[in-house]
């Protein structure tokens, strides 16, 4: 049998199928910005197989908008790598967040669940193990339909991407903004979670004001992340 079994308790397809099913009604707004990804791609000049690359082994929809933003010829390599791993160094923190729940999972087991974690479907599993739920799989399911999801808008943009000139004019640009909007709301537990958030919103617009680069994403979750452990460390 190979090291990593799917039918271990904690670790399931039972719990895979619920993370996806759970990921369905975000992953109808993920068509929609990945679409809009793969048309602005294709007027960045990038193939529908360039494309697709970019979405299936970069997979972080923030960091490849952003670095749309930066492609031209010649390429800054240096500029790309660089804002790239600044603005993926927030999945420090979701890792970091997540790393109890998943303690207990053997290393091959441990680093499957990782390469899904996502900005929804992290947002998703933290929600749902806040809920009760004690099936690590649940993050695999929810990730797998967003990979599959993002990577074919992905290819149906590039394909299409003559027939979306301009998403802003659309209104398609917010999406990806509601998106956040929308599962910041699921964490809302009261007014003891607003000062975190407050905070971190806070520094990130100064860091934004005063720094060059997406380095404010990475302080502003940063300093609410400490700000919001110092507080329950405090309360416990």
């Amino acid at each position: 049998m190979s090291s990593i079994t799917w039918t271990h308790s904690g670790f399931s397809f039972a719990g895979a199928r619920r993370g996806a099913r759970r990921t369905i009604p975000l992953g109808v707004t993920v068509v929609v910005y990945g679409t809009v990804f793969g048309a602005l791609a294709a007027q960045a000049g990038l193939s529908p197989v360039e494309a697709v690359l970019m979405s299936s082994l970069v997979f972080a929809g923030g960091a490849q908008f952003i670095a749309l933003e930066l492609w031209q010829a010649p390429l800054p390599i240096v500029a790309l790598v660089l804002t790239t791993l600044v603005v993926n160094l927030r999945f420090l923190l979701m890792g970091a967040a997540l790393s109890g729940w998943l303690g207990d999972l053997r290393p091959a087991r441990r680093a499957v669940v990782a390469e899904f974690i996502g900005d929804e479907s992290w947002a998703l599993t933290t929600q749902a193990k806040d809920d009760g739920e004690d099936d690590r799989a649940f993050l695999v399911g929810s990730g797998v339909l967003m990979f599959v999801t993002w990577v074919g808008a992905t290819a149906l943009g590039a394909s299409t991407g003559s027939l979306i000139e301009d998403p802003a004019a659309l209104g398609l640009d917010f999406v990806f903004t509601a998106v956040f909007l929308t599962l910041l709301v699921g964490f809302w537990r009261g007014p003891a979670v607003l000062s975190p958030w407050l905070l971190s919103a806070a520094t990130a617009l100064l860091v934004e004001q005063f720094v060059d680069g997406p380095w404010y994403i990475l302080a502003g979750g940063l300093v609410g992340s400490v700000y919001g452990a110092s507080r329950r460390e405090r309360v416990a």
